[in-house]
């Protein structure tokens, strides 16, 4: 099974005694770095977080600004210089991680101090209603076939989410990532009209991207990469349950910088926590289609430890790292 394989599990955070969160005070003075543009997936994460901390009475006046630059590498850095800065915190995710290594970053995630992972989103494979695989099955004994003849499309750049998919996918089934066709594109809106168009044998990116082409009949979905299927898209089956050992998701989390005091850490811990447990995150999860993902602190730096070596390996064996 992949280490980008991940299940959501329940909050770790120690709910006791503790400074600003844990006492039921609003915190103030927070601030949350965004390491890319306005709009971004991180960006609306990171403004939501702020208004359900306001609307919750978890944090006053917390800041949400931005700092994009080389795949959110800028902002790590940034974080990284930030030693023992206790009041600041940065949005990320796993796009991140990749970024750490194909921007030649010195900077890296596990140099940070985790906080929490929030959320996570299924991949999902998907090609025109007209494409020649009905099946992921049949689509992944053509790849194999003639791997260089199958191209797949992202919505990522090297290191991204939507390019460790198909090679994670592709290492799953039997495929050498060096001999997977990956062809980049900017975001979900250059994606949807090179798989309608068949420029691209199949897309790989995640399923929120594909909802309104797959209702109106425009596009096919072959798998979701979820561990149990997804009630938007029950038509599709699981890679898992089509025969193929692989479970992937895109996450998205926070982490503070290092040096920080155990109380400031706390605080940041707790504050999140207070914000998951409201019923505001909650109507915000299912507004957006968000999957609950929730751990906090050492747990998730374990995690964070893990999916820095799974990309890692997999970026070294790419010639990107």
């Amino acid at each position: 099974m992949s280490l980008l394989a991940v299940s959501a599990c329940g909050a770790t955070a120690d709910k006791g005694a503790g400074s600003g969160g844990a006492s039921g005070k609003p915190v103030g003075g927070l601030r949350l770095m965004v390491p890319n543009t306005p709009g971004s997936g991180y960006d609306v994460t990171a403004r939501t977080v702020a208004q359900v901390m306001q609307d919750a009475d978890v944090a006053t006046g917390m800041q949400v600004y931005n700092l994009p630059g080389a795949g959110g590498t800028v902002g790590l850095q940034r974080l990284v210089n930030e030693d023992g800065n206790g009041k600041l915190a940065m949005q990320m995710g796993l796009g991140v991680v990749g970024a750490a290594y194909t921007s030649k970053s010195s900077a890296k995630l596990t140099h940070t101090t985790p906080i929490a992972k929030l959320i996570e989103e299924a991949g999902a494979i998907v090609v025109a209603k007209d494409s020649p695989y009905k099946t992921i099955g049949d689509l992944v004994t053509a790849w194999k076939n003639d791997p260089k003849s199958v191209a797949v499309g992202g919505g990522s750049s090297p290191g991204g989410p939507d390019h460790l998919l198909p090679m994670q996918l592709a290492r799953a089934v039997g495929i050498k990532p060096k001999d997977v066709n990956y062809v980049s594109y900017d975001g979900g809106g250059e994606l949807l009209p090179a798989v309608l168009g068949n420029k691209i044998a199949f897309g790989a990116s995640g399923f929120g991207e594909f909802l309104d082409q797959i209702e109106a009949g425009q596009v096919r979905i072959l798998a979701v990469t979820s561990e149990e299927p997804i009630d938007a898209v029950a038509e599709a089956p699981t890679l898992k349950d089509s025969g193929i050992d692989l479970v992937f998701t895109n996450w998205r989390g926070i982490v503070a910088p290092p040096g920080i005091s155990d109380a400031e850490k706390k605080t940041w811990v707790d504050s999140v926590t207070r914000m998951h447990d409201s019923k505001q995150w909650r109507t915000e999860l299912t507004k957006r289609g968000w999957t609950d993902a929730f751990v906090t602190g050492d747990d998730f730096g374990v995690y964070l430890k893990n999916q820095d070596k799974s990309v890692a390996s997999l970026l070294t064996e790419l010639g990107l790292a």
